[in-house]
């Protein structure tokens, strides 16, 4: 038991002394100037400590720091790129000496960062950066054993009153970000720890705002990081933005292997406005490039409504074309991305056109956007839909290969384009490339082929057979002959081939059947002008009021069809000089017919 207590009573008194040493003959300030010397002579920037530097005694050691200020470069505005009001570490003494680190509380208050970049591109970090030193094998080694520790224990770490100021001369632009404050509770190695954030941000068209809280693990040898239950909220404001707020939800578990370099996030909730989505991401920073790996599901999507709302006067804005972009989209940045995307959604909606239960799978990398597949069921049908962006050049070149099937055409035209010219089950499958993602290129420089097949269903806007009827009445002399049926036409079947050059559709085989009529034929559809130029050839079958009287002296006869005007107003048009033929033909055949019956008559016969 002496033997304890002399051991006990020996530590007590070295660490008072050492106390004592340090508190009443080892002054701090002594070394200020030879701080300030140091810093100028190596960066050339004026350091400032205003107040004097302290020991803490009670309850662990600690050292306190205050009115800390280093200047930015000379010309710079503002003077001081770095004020620190407090800076306080109080460290357990005795734990020091067994590389056990125990620290009581790490606190820093009213750090305020100012980051500036001149018109000629000179920053505020120009000329802090030292000539990194040659590291022999035998200083790495004595510095890995310097850092590594038996244990490290923190009372607890806060940080506050941070700010962060971007400034930008030639933009004459300044971006601020606050940590209102960042708490750690009693944190040790392999243990969990609380910790919460506040965060804030002022951008030149948006206000954000975000706070947060969950705990954080850290292995024994520092290499694995764990944070579990990390919720966070997240608030942007801005005219830009839709509702002109918006708030977001995230709570996540995350691993970090610092050793492997690998990241992997949990989402267990994301949401924002109508967004919501779980899923996973994987991220290996070891490369140059990061490889990201998501995998998400979601629910509803409605584009439409995350797009901020055009405002301004409807009169001013009548009339008044769009300015499209001049120059191509710089998709340089993909060049920079490896990333891999699965994604599951519910439904999505964009420009009115809405899709359900998607299923896509989409890589970038090494400038190539990949969609190698994408499904999803469409207007009681299904679409199928593959492409490919290369982005490499300053021209970007794509292709595609997009199949429908079973698509209800009518509602998806009218929610897609506010075109109701057709209805119908329709087929349809296109491929095709081309180069420029410029709105106006995109139609000139599209090379496609396909075809496509719609079956019981009607062209809007026509009735072929009442316009035949009617035609054929005013020919025989009844003048009030008018369209007062439905503006409609029915059939069963609809089908064509096409090509696509130069902003131009061309249908060379253009069919279609019905109970009444046949029509087959050719045209082209302008995309840019949304001009129709069609010509065709109708054949009477059967009758054309729909009653068994109806007047058969058209069958057989080919009548000229022709459909101008745009994909929204389409005007058809019927060449009466045919039905005149037709009329004199039937004519014609009954004299001969009546010829014929008189002179068998004579004969006897």
């Amino acid at each position: 038991m002496k033997v304890v207590k002399w051991i006990l009573a020996i530590g007590l008194t070295l660490v008072v002394g050492v106390t004592v040493y340090l508190t009443m003959f080892f002054d701090l300030n002594n070394f200020k100037p030879q701080i300030v010397d140091a810093v100028k002579k190596q960066t050339g920037r004026d350091l400032q400590i205003t107040q004097d530097l302290s020991w803490s005694i009670f309850p662990s050691l600690g050292i306190k720091l205050g009115g800390i200020s280093l200047s930015n470069p000379d010309g710079f505005t503002p003077v001081s790129m770095l004020d620190v009001n407090e800076a306080v570490a109080n460290v357990a003494l005795m734990p020091l000496f067994s590389q056990q680190i125990e620290v009581d509380l790490l606190k820093l208050d009213g750090l305020t960062l100012n980051l500036v970049t001149q018109k000629d591109g000179e920053t505020s970090f120009d000329g802090l950066t030292a000539e990194k030193s040659i590291e022999t094998p035998q200083s790495a080694t004595s510095n890995s054993e310097a850092v590594s520790l038996q244990t490290l224990d923190i009372g607890g770490i806060e940080l506050t009153n941070t700010n962060i100021n971007l400034i930008d001369m030639a933009s004459n632009t300044t971006q601020t970000f606050s940590l209102k404050s960042f708490t750690l509770g009693q944190f040790s190695l392999g243990q969990f720890a609380d910790f919460a954030y506040e965060f804030s941000a002022t951008l030149p068209d948006m206000q954000l705002a975000s706070s947060g809280q969950g705990k954080i693990k850290v292995d024994q040898a520092l290499n694995n990081i764990t944070i579990n239950d990390f919720a966070m909220v997240h608030k942007a404001s801005g005219d830009s933005l839709p509702g002109k707020t918006v708030t977001a939800e995230l709570t996540t578990q995350m691993t970090m292997a610092l050793d492997a370099k690998t990241l992997e996030l949990q989402l267990t909730k994301m949401s924002a406005m109508t967004l919501a989505a779980t899923g996973d991401i994987k991220v290996n920073y070891g490369n140059s490039i990061p490889k990201i790996v998501m995998n998400l599901d979601v629910g509803d999507i409605d584009v439409d409504a995350l797009l901020p709302k055009q405002e301004g006067d409807a009169k001013e804005t009548e009339g008044t074309p769009e300015t499209a972009p001049s120059q191509e989209p710089d998709l340089s940045a993909l060049k920079s991305v490896d990333l891999t995307l699965n994604l599951t959604a519910k439904s999505i909606k964009v420009s009115n056109m809405l899709t359900q239960n998607w299923q896509m799978k989409m890589a970038i990398n090494k400038g190539i956007l990949n969609l190698s597949s994408l499904t999803a069921d469409l207007y009681e049908g299904k679409l199928a839909l593959s492409a490919k962006l290369d982005g490499r050049k300053a021209v970007p070149t794509y292709q595609f290969d997009k199949k429908l099937t079973g698509v209800n055409i009518r509602p998806l035209l009218i929610d897609a384009a506010e075109v109701d010219l057709i209805s119908g089950t329709a087929s349809f499958e296109v491929n095709g490339s081309g180069s420029s993602l410029l709105p106006d290129n995109l139609k000139k420089n599209l090379d496609a082929v396909g075809k496509f097949e719609v079956a019981d269903g009607s062209l809007y806007g026509v009735n072929i057979p009442q316009m035949i009827r009617s035609a054929q009445q005013k020919l025989k002399g009844d003048l009030s002959a008018d369209n007062k049926e439905e503006l409609k036409t029915d059939f069963t079947s609809l089908t064509g081939s096409f090509t696509m050059k130069d902003a131009v559709v061309t249908n060379p085989d253009l069919a279609m059947a019905s109970p009444l009529i046949r029509l087959s034929g050719k045209g082209t559809a302008n995309i840019a002008s949304e001009a129709l130029d069609y010509t065709l050839t109708t054949s009477v079958v059967g009758s054309l009021s729909g009653q068994g009287d109806a007047d058969e002296s058209l069958k057989g006869v080919n009548i000229p069809l022709t459909i101008k005007g745009t994909f929204q107003e389409p005007k058809f048009g019927i060449d009466t000089k045919a039905l005149l033929e037709g009329q004199f033909k039937d004519e014609a055949d009954k004299a001969k017919e009546k010829l014929k019956d008189g002179l068998f008559k004579k004969l006897g016969l």
